[in-house]
Protein backbone atom coordinates (compact mmCIF):
# COMPACT_ATOMS: atom_id res chain seq x y z
CA UNK A 1 0.00 0.00 0.00
CA UNK A 2 1.33 3.40 -1.01
CA UNK A 3 1.69 5.82 1.89
CA UNK A 4 -0.21 9.11 1.81
CA UNK A 5 0.99 12.35 3.41
CA UNK A 6 -0.37 15.81 4.04
CA UNK A 7 1.77 18.88 3.42
CA UNK A 8 1.07 22.62 3.42
CA UNK A 9 3.05 24.97 1.18
CA UNK A 10 5.11 27.65 2.99
CA UNK A 11 3.35 30.58 1.29
CA UNK A 12 2.95 32.32 4.65
CA UNK A 13 5.84 30.72 6.52
CA UNK A 14 8.08 32.99 8.56
CA UNK A 15 9.66 32.98 12.00
CA UNK A 16 7.31 35.49 13.60
CA UNK A 17 7.67 34.61 17.29
CA UNK A 18 9.76 32.43 19.61
CA UNK A 19 8.03 29.46 21.23
CA UNK A 20 11.00 27.07 21.16
CA UNK A 21 14.79 27.46 21.49
CA UNK A 22 15.36 27.20 17.72
CA UNK A 23 13.24 30.28 17.04
CA UNK A 24 15.13 32.50 19.45
CA UNK A 25 17.42 34.77 17.49
CA UNK A 26 15.78 33.84 14.18
CA UNK A 27 12.70 36.07 14.19
CA UNK A 28 12.32 37.60 10.70
CA UNK A 29 15.63 36.03 9.63
CA UNK A 30 14.08 33.37 7.41
CA UNK A 31 14.31 33.46 3.64
CA UNK A 32 10.90 32.67 2.14
CA UNK A 33 12.24 31.96 -1.35
CA UNK A 34 14.76 29.51 0.07
CA UNK A 35 12.08 27.96 2.27
CA UNK A 36 9.90 27.36 -0.79
CA UNK A 37 12.79 25.74 -2.66
CA UNK A 38 13.60 23.50 0.29
CA UNK A 39 9.94 22.56 0.81
CA UNK A 40 9.52 21.85 -2.90
CA UNK A 41 12.59 19.61 -2.92
CA UNK A 42 11.20 17.53 -0.05
CA UNK A 43 7.78 17.45 -1.70
CA UNK A 44 9.32 16.29 -4.96
CA UNK A 45 11.37 13.54 -3.33
CA UNK A 46 8.41 12.32 -1.30
CA UNK A 47 6.04 12.23 -4.28
CA UNK A 48 8.38 9.78 -5.99
CA UNK A 49 7.85 7.30 -3.15
CA UNK A 50 4.35 8.12 -1.86
CA UNK A 51 1.20 10.14 -2.51
CA UNK A 52 1.16 13.72 -1.19
CA UNK A 53 -1.87 15.93 -0.66
CA UNK A 54 -1.29 19.66 -0.22
CA UNK A 55 -3.74 21.71 1.83
CA UNK A 56 -4.16 25.48 1.36
CA UNK A 57 -1.98 27.72 3.50
CA UNK A 58 -3.46 30.69 5.35
CA UNK A 59 -2.17 34.08 6.48
CA UNK A 60 -1.57 34.67 10.16
CA UNK A 61 -0.61 31.07 10.94
CA UNK A 62 3.03 30.78 9.76
CA UNK A 63 3.62 27.42 11.46
CA UNK A 64 0.74 25.69 9.67
CA UNK A 65 3.39 24.40 7.26
CA UNK A 66 4.24 21.92 10.05
CA UNK A 67 1.31 19.61 9.34
CA UNK A 68 2.61 16.89 11.69
CA UNK A 69 1.14 18.97 14.49
CA UNK A 70 -2.38 18.97 13.02
CA UNK A 71 -3.51 15.86 14.85
CA UNK A 72 -3.01 12.15 15.40
CA UNK A 73 -4.38 9.95 12.61
CA UNK A 74 -5.33 6.31 13.04
CA UNK A 75 -7.33 4.68 10.26
CA UNK A 76 -10.23 7.06 9.40
CA UNK A 77 -10.11 8.98 12.68
CA UNK A 78 -8.03 11.94 13.78
CA UNK A 79 -7.54 13.33 17.27
CA UNK A 80 -7.29 17.06 16.70
CA UNK A 81 -4.47 18.99 18.35
CA UNK A 82 -4.96 21.53 21.14
CA UNK A 83 -1.89 23.73 20.94
CA UNK A 84 -0.19 24.94 24.10
CA UNK A 85 0.91 28.29 22.69
CA UNK A 86 -1.67 30.87 21.68
CA UNK A 87 0.42 31.67 18.58
CA UNK A 88 -0.55 28.31 17.07
CA UNK A 89 -4.10 27.85 18.31
CA UNK A 90 -5.69 29.48 15.24
CA UNK A 91 -4.35 26.56 13.17
CA UNK A 92 -6.80 24.17 14.79
CA UNK A 93 -9.84 25.42 12.85
CA UNK A 94 -8.00 25.21 9.51
CA UNK A 95 -6.89 21.63 10.18
CA UNK A 96 -10.30 20.55 11.47
CA UNK A 97 -11.98 21.92 8.34
CA UNK A 98 -9.54 20.05 6.09
CA UNK A 99 -9.97 16.74 7.94
CA UNK A 100 -13.76 16.99 7.78
CA UNK A 101 -13.61 17.75 4.06
CA UNK A 102 -11.74 14.45 3.62
CA UNK A 103 -14.54 12.60 5.42
CA UNK A 104 -12.46 11.81 8.49
CA UNK A 105 -13.97 11.48 11.95
CA UNK A 106 -12.56 14.27 14.12
CA UNK A 107 -12.08 13.51 17.82
CA UNK A 108 -11.20 16.00 20.56
CA UNK A 109 -9.55 15.70 23.93
CA UNK A 110 -10.94 17.74 26.86
CA UNK A 111 -10.24 21.47 26.35
CA UNK A 112 -8.03 21.72 29.43
CA UNK A 113 -5.51 19.22 28.02
CA UNK A 114 -2.74 20.25 25.64
CA UNK A 115 -1.93 17.81 22.86
CA UNK A 116 0.13 18.46 19.73
CA UNK A 117 -0.81 15.60 17.44
CA UNK A 118 1.78 13.59 15.54
CA UNK A 119 4.46 15.94 16.83
CA UNK A 120 4.20 14.12 20.16
CA UNK A 121 2.18 10.97 19.36
CA UNK A 122 3.99 8.46 17.15
CA UNK A 123 2.82 4.99 16.18
CA UNK A 124 5.34 2.20 16.47
CA UNK A 125 6.01 0.39 13.18
CA UNK A 126 6.51 -3.07 14.63
CA UNK A 127 3.78 -3.44 17.27
CA UNK A 128 0.34 -1.96 18.08
CA UNK A 129 1.68 0.79 20.31
CA UNK A 130 1.48 4.57 20.49
CA UNK A 131 4.43 6.49 21.93
CA UNK A 132 3.45 9.77 23.61
CA UNK A 133 6.02 12.49 24.30
CA UNK A 134 5.26 14.88 27.14
CA UNK A 135 7.05 17.44 29.26
CA UNK A 136 7.10 20.42 26.91
CA UNK A 137 4.00 20.63 24.71
CA UNK A 138 1.65 17.67 25.23
CA UNK A 139 0.49 16.47 28.64
CA UNK A 140 0.95 12.99 30.11
CA UNK A 141 -2.72 13.04 31.16
CA UNK A 142 -3.58 12.56 27.48
CA UNK A 143 -2.20 8.99 27.56
CA UNK A 144 -5.15 7.13 29.18
CA UNK A 145 -7.66 9.11 27.14
CA UNK A 146 -5.90 8.37 23.84
CA UNK A 147 -5.69 4.72 24.84
CA UNK A 148 -9.45 4.65 25.43
CA UNK A 149 -10.41 6.71 22.37
CA UNK A 150 -8.28 4.77 19.91
CA UNK A 151 -8.17 1.37 21.62
CA UNK A 152 -4.39 1.22 21.50
CA UNK A 153 -1.71 0.86 24.16
CA UNK A 154 0.03 4.15 24.93
CA UNK A 155 3.59 4.40 26.27
CA UNK A 156 4.41 7.86 27.71
CA UNK A 157 7.94 9.22 27.35
CA UNK A 158 9.15 12.28 29.24
CA UNK A 159 11.17 14.81 27.24
CA UNK A 160 13.78 16.73 29.23
CA UNK A 161 15.80 18.78 26.70
CA UNK A 162 13.95 21.95 25.56
CA UNK A 163 15.62 21.76 22.14
CA UNK A 164 13.66 18.57 21.54
CA UNK A 165 10.29 19.93 22.51
CA UNK A 166 8.26 17.43 20.44
CA UNK A 167 8.78 13.68 20.40
CA UNK A 168 9.27 13.66 16.63
CA UNK A 169 12.37 15.85 16.96
CA UNK A 170 14.27 13.07 18.76
CA UNK A 171 12.41 9.81 18.09
CA UNK A 172 11.47 8.19 14.77
CA UNK A 173 9.90 4.71 14.54
CA UNK A 174 10.88 2.93 11.31
CA UNK A 175 9.31 0.11 9.32
CA UNK A 176 9.97 -3.34 10.75
CA UNK A 177 10.05 -2.11 14.34
CA UNK A 178 13.33 -0.18 14.05
CA UNK A 179 13.89 3.13 15.78
CA UNK A 180 16.10 6.20 15.37
CA UNK A 181 16.33 8.17 18.62
CA UNK A 182 18.45 10.50 20.71
CA UNK A 183 18.68 8.99 24.23
CA UNK A 184 19.73 12.22 25.97
CA UNK A 185 16.40 13.85 25.07
CA UNK A 186 14.61 11.55 27.55
CA UNK A 187 14.70 11.01 31.29
CA UNK A 188 16.19 7.76 32.61
CA UNK A 189 12.82 6.07 33.21
CA UNK A 190 11.72 6.78 29.64
CA UNK A 191 14.96 5.42 28.21
CA UNK A 192 14.32 2.23 30.18
CA UNK A 193 10.82 1.96 28.73
CA UNK A 194 12.17 2.41 25.21
CA UNK A 195 14.77 -0.29 25.80
CA UNK A 196 12.15 -2.63 27.24
CA UNK A 197 9.94 -2.34 24.14
CA UNK A 198 12.53 -2.09 21.33
CA UNK A 199 15.28 -4.75 21.12
CA UNK A 200 18.85 -3.42 21.10
CA UNK A 201 19.45 -4.68 17.55
CA UNK A 202 16.57 -2.53 16.28
CA UNK A 203 17.57 0.68 18.08
CA UNK A 204 19.71 3.29 16.32
CA UNK A 205 20.94 5.85 18.85
CA UNK A 206 22.16 8.97 17.08
CA UNK A 207 25.11 11.13 18.12
CA UNK A 208 24.55 14.68 19.36
CA UNK A 209 25.51 16.23 16.01
CA UNK A 210 22.84 14.19 14.22
CA UNK A 211 20.28 15.09 16.88
CA UNK A 212 21.07 18.81 16.47
CA UNK A 213 20.61 18.43 12.69
CA UNK A 214 17.15 16.92 13.34
CA UNK A 215 18.14 13.58 11.83
CA UNK A 216 15.45 11.97 13.99
CA UNK A 217 12.85 14.29 12.45
CA UNK A 218 12.65 11.98 9.48
CA UNK A 219 9.96 10.63 7.16
CA UNK A 220 10.04 6.87 6.61
CA UNK A 221 8.05 5.36 3.76
CA UNK A 222 8.97 1.83 2.79
CA UNK A 223 12.76 1.56 2.68
CA UNK A 224 13.27 5.30 2.21
CA UNK A 225 14.17 7.67 5.05
CA UNK A 226 13.94 11.35 4.14
CA UNK A 227 15.78 13.73 6.46
CA UNK A 228 17.59 17.05 6.66
CA UNK A 229 21.11 15.75 7.24
CA UNK A 230 22.80 12.60 8.51
CA UNK A 231 26.37 11.79 9.52
CA UNK A 232 28.31 9.06 7.75
CA UNK A 233 27.81 6.96 10.89
CA UNK A 234 24.02 7.25 10.73
CA UNK A 235 23.93 6.66 6.98
CA UNK A 236 25.89 3.46 7.49
CA UNK A 237 23.61 2.35 10.34
CA UNK A 238 20.50 2.89 8.23
CA UNK A 239 21.91 1.16 5.17
CA UNK A 240 23.02 -1.84 7.23
CA UNK A 241 19.38 -2.35 8.20
CA UNK A 242 18.07 -2.10 4.66
CA UNK A 243 17.01 1.56 4.63
CA UNK A 244 17.86 4.10 1.94
CA UNK A 245 18.56 7.54 3.45
CA UNK A 246 17.75 10.57 1.34
CA UNK A 247 19.10 13.89 2.60
CA UNK A 248 17.56 17.20 1.60
CA UNK A 249 18.51 20.54 3.25
CA UNK A 250 15.75 22.07 5.38
CA UNK A 251 17.70 24.79 7.16
CA UNK A 252 15.04 27.45 6.75
CA UNK A 253 12.55 25.32 8.68
CA UNK A 254 15.17 24.46 11.28
CA UNK A 255 15.07 28.15 12.21
CA UNK A 256 11.52 27.51 13.39
CA UNK A 257 12.35 24.16 15.00
CA UNK A 258 11.18 21.76 12.30
CA UNK A 259 12.45 19.55 9.50
CA UNK A 260 11.18 16.69 7.30
CA UNK A 261 8.81 14.94 9.70
CA UNK A 262 7.37 18.23 11.00
CA UNK A 263 6.47 19.18 7.42
CA UNK A 264 4.40 16.03 6.84
CA UNK A 265 1.49 14.12 8.36
CA UNK A 266 0.93 10.50 7.40
CA UNK A 267 -2.72 10.02 6.48
CA UNK A 268 -2.99 6.25 6.04
CA UNK A 269 -1.98 5.09 9.50
CA UNK A 270 -3.08 1.47 9.84
CA UNK A 271 -3.67 -0.48 13.02
CA UNK A 272 -1.02 -3.17 13.46
CA UNK A 273 -2.06 -6.61 14.62
CA UNK A 274 -0.49 -7.96 17.84
CA UNK A 275 2.53 -10.18 17.29
CA UNK A 276 1.76 -13.88 17.41
CA UNK A 277 3.35 -15.77 20.24
CA UNK A 278 5.49 -18.77 19.31
CA UNK A 279 4.55 -21.96 21.18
Amino acid sequence: MTDRYLMCAPDHFTVAYAINPWMKGNIAKDNRDMALRQWSALHGMLTRAAQVQVMPSAPGVPDMVFTANAGLVLESRVVLSRFRHVERQAEEAHFERWFRQQGMEVLRLPPELRFEGAGDALLDRGQPLLWLGHGHRSESACAPLLQQMLDIEVEPLRLVDPRFYHLDTCFCPLEGGYLIYYPAAFDAASRERIHARIPAERRIAVISADAAAFACNAVNTGHYVFLNRASAILVKELRSRGFIPRQTPLGEFMKAGGAAKCLTLKLNEARLAPARSVA
